[in-house]
């Protein structure tokens, strides 16, 4: 995020002008929940991807249970094979301009970001077109049933005005509408008169782009309704705060080269291949050795949980697929397979030994004490894994080759895919590790060929562990997932946010996803 400092006087003076006194009346809110996105608010660029894109409507939502509700969706269905979406809208809609919303802009909004390559999944689009006002089919070129998540999270832009700028300026259907931004600064939003839902009581609501530090000392000054803070500055809310922690799928794993350092190169010569990480025992006896539960309490001071895989908590995640924390399984897993302790106490075997880097962004301070507390634990293996930061350009080139500490996390069975699906092997971050197993595979092929999101549920769950292979740590172990983190905010004691979701990697801002259902309760 391009952020630039901003002081508490200079935040109070932006509040003022923005209409927000500092004695907040009811009807307006100050939020400091994270950064702005650098390309501006247009969704076909991403805008919208971690939490609702605010501006813009999207064709189906999500409940606090992540349920699937209509929104400019009405009716939808899937043909027989899989290959064409016919999606009914709801009438009557208007852009925040005032102009009609219609099928053209829905058909537009997909063929556009398709053709722009949107950083949402649309590579399965062949077509979008107009059946009549209300009625639009959506055809793709093979069975893909996670081209559902973009029913979810590609907002919808009109078709006669968008265009260069639009990120800047964006017209759209949603319940807000902007009023002015200033980069690196603020944004101030008011209500949508024209739209069609549940808004709730805020007329003005101002987002500031703040730092960390800064942000703090407006909760604590009393200038803001609501601030995102880290763990390390949790459970001491300010006066008139309460503490208000949500459960993510915003987690940190290891992810381990799968194969053999055979000489082979990819891109611009980037190294594959491990001598050490391509061993199973290894890979399985650092799943077994971890212990989880101290990483939470020493990494995160205790806001967050043990992660077992990419997805932990939603519906298509399979807790069978996890291992208990067992030192002795570990190092037995490790003597077994002719791993033998050196006179310096790291394993050795074929004159191999058991060491390796684990590589996290320098920058990143709860990932260095993941990776710092991960490499204590695994002494106690005989592993030698030393924490090293880095550049996300160094870990560009290494992460092939030498373990990384990555950050993921999302509401679609996509990222699933991405990570362990064997054709994308070394594309851009995705499966680094060059995993492959023709089992997962074909778990995902079969997942991708449901009749509906809710039924290829249990497929993504067999890819993890079906009873005898699978991605996850009782299978091929191909990362050490560690931590789920908790999202932790504080909210000034009068804002009542009802229930929230399950919330994906923290990007953007996906406590907005439920802003809708906010209450103010104090008169």
């Amino acid at each position: 995020m391009a952020i630039r400092r901003i002081t508490v006087s200079a935040m109070v003076a932006l509040a003022l002008l923005s209409g927000t006194a500092l004695a907040q009346p009811k009807s307006q809110l100050v939020l400091a929940i994270g950064g702005e996105p650098e390309g501006g608010y247009d969704p076909l660029t991403g805008w919208g991807r971690y939490g609702h894109p605010l501006f813009q409507s999207t064709l189906l939502t999500r409940d606090a249970e992540l349920k699937t509700k209509p929104d400019l969706a009405t009716e939808w269905s899937l043909s027989e094979d899989r290959l064409t979406w016919t999606i009914k809208l709801r009438a009557g809609t208007t852009f925040s301009d005032g102009s009609p919303l219609d099928a053209e802009d829905v058909a537009f909004t997909f063929n556009e970001a398709a053709k722009i390559g949107s950083a949402v999944d649309l590579t399965a689009l062949d077509a979008a077109r107009v059946i009549d006002a209300q009625t639009v089919e959506i055809k793709l070129k093979k069975p893909w049933i996670t081209f559902t998540e973009n029913f979810y999270a590609l907002g919808i832009v009109p078709s006669d005005s968008y265009g260069e700028g639009y990120g800047r300026n964006p017209v759209g259907s949603g319940p807000y509408k902007l009023v002015s931004w200033t980069e690196g600064q603020q944004l101030i939003v008011e209500k949508n008169p024209n739209y069609y839902g549940e808004t709730g009581p805020f007329e003005r609501i101002t987002f500031l782009f703040t730092e960390e530090d800064t942000s703090l000392a407006a909760a604590q000054a009393g200038q803001v309704d609501m601030v995102s803070v880290p763990a390390t500055a949790a459970d001491a809310p300010p006066q008139g705060f309460k503490q208000i922690v949500t459960q993510s799928v915003d987690n940190r794993g290891i992810v381990f080269p799968f194969v053999k350092d055979e000489g082979k190169t990819v891109g611009d010569g980037k190294k594959v291949g491990n001598n050490v990480t391509s061993d199973f025992a290894i890979r399985r006896a650092i799943n077994l050795g971890i212990d989880r539960n101290q990483l939470v309490e020493v990494a995160l001071l205790g806001h967050g949980s043990p992660a077992s895989g990419p997805a932990d908590g939603l519906p298509w995640s399979n807790p069978e697929a996890a291992l208990a924390f067992d030192l002795d399984q570990a190092r037995k897993v490790l003597d077994d397979a002719g791993w033998s302790l050196g006179t310096d106490g790291v394993r050795v075997k074929d004159g191999q030994r058991a060491a390796f880097p684990i590589n996290y962004p320098a920058s990143d301070s709860t990932r260095r004490a993941l990776a710092e507390t991960v490499s204590e634990q695994l002494k106690a293996l005989g592993i030698e894994a030393t924490a090293t930061g880095k550049s996300w350009d160094e870990i560009g080139r290494i992460m092939h080759s030498e373990p990384v500490l990555f950050g993921w996390g999302s509401h679609s069975q996509l990222e699933v895919y991405n990570l362990y699906q064997s054709s994308l092997g070394g594309v851009e971050f995705y499966n680094a590790g060059f995993y492959a197993n023709p089992a997962v595979d074909q778990h995902f092929a079969a997942a991708q060929n449901a009749a509906s999101l809710e039924a290829s549920f249990a497929d993504w769950g067999q890819a993890e562990w079906d009873g005898t292979t699978g991605f996850g740590a009782r299978g091929d172990a191909a990362w050490a997932w560690l931590v789920n983190l908790n999202h932790i905010y504080y909210v000034t004691e009068c804002l009542d946010i009802g229930p929230t979701q399950i919330e994906p990697h923290g990007h953007g801002w996906p406590i907005t996803a439920m802003m809708q259902n906010w209450k103010w309760t104090c008169e």
